[in-house]
């Protein structure tokens, strides 16, 4: 594949087009079943709408926010919005009003995409109170909602993306440098800021990407669409690397379909967050339980020769081989079949993986693969080869991209995947980019093999009262292994022990509710201490695989799980900690 032939992503796009032209690229449900457009129709449709968006007034540069879940619509904005010479602003699904104006507001956008009347709801009186926002372009007809657009010009999406031909359907002869899009930065702590991506940022993604995944044997690949593509790992690694191989893509049907959607689709190539993934080993651990008996025994024997493979490859004795080959048929094929049989493996990304989650997948014939980036790295930094994984790490970085460590462990960054800068942001970009070298923020380690370790945010690090140095997050990821224990935030920076807010598990906590004939209805029993004692004994458990220093010493229920709703995640389902300390301050002192 040969990457330097493309000045930026449309003529990536365009030249991918041309030559697979009937084939199908997008899969979509309609009417309860996936059809299929092809690379034509779409470029079609791409050409029409950069038409269309010419008609409404874009002028080269000028920036439209996008809101709208995973479906055909959203890649052919995308492209439309840079075939048109503009800069796409990807915003969540799940943003507030006020989310809303300070993205566009913040990026002083010309116009606004959207999909439905329940996204435009939200979306309208932020655009209409826009200074600089001067049409909307609805992909669904927008029947009530309108009202709230004020003087704000609407526009349908058949009339915008109506056919059209000549120089208005043409695309902007963009360059490497040219900005193609502002993701803005889900927010774990502060304001979000615009960070402004090249095409030669993502692209040079797209080129490690493809380096990465030519130990899988690319070929006719299949990807599913899940992860939000307002969020820069899916933008990049979902949409745009996809393109790059000619791949096809469909697009799931929620977090309640991801199940079927597997089954439905096969992909040979899957990308998630280690949300997902945590909550996938929970369901197939709480289904062995269920069935007991024989099944129970072989899955169980199953993931220890799994396991004792990855851990060290070629420790077998021939009898375990011999019953390994057994179980690969008996158990290993049908955990395969749940994903769709024919994925080649998972990329990990967006947070921080339990190496005990990947290793489990592992060893039951789905290799995980745990990579690291940020939004401002475009954003995939690093990644395990396949073959070559490394479980605790998340793998050396990617072609091209140089990473070393600051005197304080800071990891720091450097190639072509850098961001532009922060919008309107000289200070914060600054701050994060020193002589070519972006300063993530995160703290670790590279071995000799080049292989990353990542310890911690540097700005979560724990300092105890003690002078002693604990990370939360590798002590949340041993406290949510346990069946009893969804979610948990551990705390202590300045103070003498560690405590922790724990939300249990749903499962868990509708059998104990119906054992103990209570309320299974958290916010009513958060405060019962036979819960308590319950969760106490999962915490112990944990305790004792710690030091003295890292143990949980005290710790409180929360009343509601940690969600993007109540903005205690982020729509990448990363916890957001000084909105949990706000919330649940007073009962975390009361620890202490």
């Amino acid at each position: 594949m040969d990457y330097s032939v493309w000045p930026s992503l449309t003529a990536m796009f365009y030249d991918q087009a041309e030559r697979l032209a009937d084939q199908p690229l997008l899969w979509s449900k309609r009417d309860g079943v996936y059809r299929s457009q092809s690379w034509a129709e779409i470029a079609a449709q791409v050409r029409a709408l950069t038409a269309g968006l010419r008609r409404l007034g874009i002028e080269p540069g000028e920036r439209v926010v996008l809101v709208s879940e995973n479906r055909p619509e959203w890649l052919v904005a995308d492209l439309a919005i840079m075939a048109a010479g503009g800069i796409t602003v990807p915003a969540y699904t799940t943003n507030t009003t006020a989310d809303h104006a300070h993205i566009l507001g913040d990026s002083g956008a010309a116009g606004a995409i959207v999909s439905t009347p329940a996204l435009a709801k939200r979306l309208l009186p932020a655009a209409a109170e826009s200074a600089d926002c001067r049409w909307l372009v609805a992909m669904e007809p927008l029947d009530d909602v309108a009202d709230a657009a004020g003087d704000l010009r609407i526009a349908g999406w058949p009339e915008v993306a109506a056919p059209a031909d000549g120089a208005e359907a043409e695309p902007v002869a963009a360059e490497r440098d040219d900005t193609a899009c502002f993701i803005y930065t889900s927010g774990t702590g502060g304001e979000p800021k615009g960070v402004m991506l090249s095409h030669r940022n993502i692209l040079a993604n797209c080129i490690g990407a493809f380096h990465l995944l030519e130990g899988f044997g690319l070929g006719e690949e299949i990807f599913l669409s899940f992860l939000p593509l307002s969020h820069s790992y899916e933008h990049t690694a979902g949409q745009f690397f996809p393109l790059s191989i000619g791949a096809q893509i469909y697009y799931a049907e929620g977090a309640d379909k991801l199940l079927d959607n597997l089954g439905e689709v096969r992909p040979t190539v899957m990308t998630a967050v280690p949300r997902l993934y945590e909550a996938m080993h929970g369901r197939i651990r709480r289904g062995v339980e269920k069935q007991g008996g024989l099944k129970r025994k072989l899955f169980e024997r199953t993931l220890a020769l799994g396991l004792k493979e990855a851990k060290a490859p070629g420790s077998l004795s021939l009898f375990e081989r011999l019953t390994n080959a057994l179980l690969e048929r008996l158990v290993r094929d049908k955990v395969r079949a749940r994903f769709g049989g024919r994925l080649k493996g998972m990329v990990s990304g967006g947070a921080a993986l339990n190496p005990e989650i990947g290793l489990f997948f592992t060893a039951l014939g789905v290799p995980v693969l745990q990579g690291y980036g940020q939004t401002e790295a475009a954003p995939v930094v690093s990644a395990n080869p396949p073959g070559r994984v490394k479980m605790h790490t998340v793998g050396p970085p990617l072609r091209g991209v140089e990473v070393a460590t600051a005197d304080d462990g800071e990891i720091l960054v450097r190639g072509d995947l850098v961001m532009k800068g922060y919008w309107q942001n000289e200070a914060a970009t600054a701050e994060v980019i020193r002589d070519g070298w972006l300063h993530t923020g995160d703290v670790g380690e590279i071995d000799d093999e080049g292989y990353i370790t990542i310890t911690d945010r540097k700005k979560d690090i724990i300092v105890l009262s003690g002078g002693d140095n604990v990370s939360p997050a590798r002590i949340e990821g041993l406290l949510t292994m346990e069946p009893e224990i969804a979610q948990a935030m551990v705390v202590g920076d300045k103070r003498p022990h560690l405590t922790a807010l724990i939300v249990p598990d749903a499962e868990f906590l509708v059998h104990w509710a119906h054992k103990e004939h209570k309320s299974r209805d958290l916010a009513e029993v958060a405060g019962d201490e036979g819960l308590r004692s319950a969760l106490a004994q999962a915490i112990e458990r944990v305790n004792t695989r710690l030091s003295t220093i890292d143990r949980i010493r005290r710790f409180a229920i929360a009343e509601a799980p940690f969600s993007v709703d109540n903005e205690m995640m982020t729509p990448t389902l990363k916890i957001r900690r000084h909105k949990i300390k706000e919330h649940y301050g007073a009962a975390l002192d009361a620890l202490y």
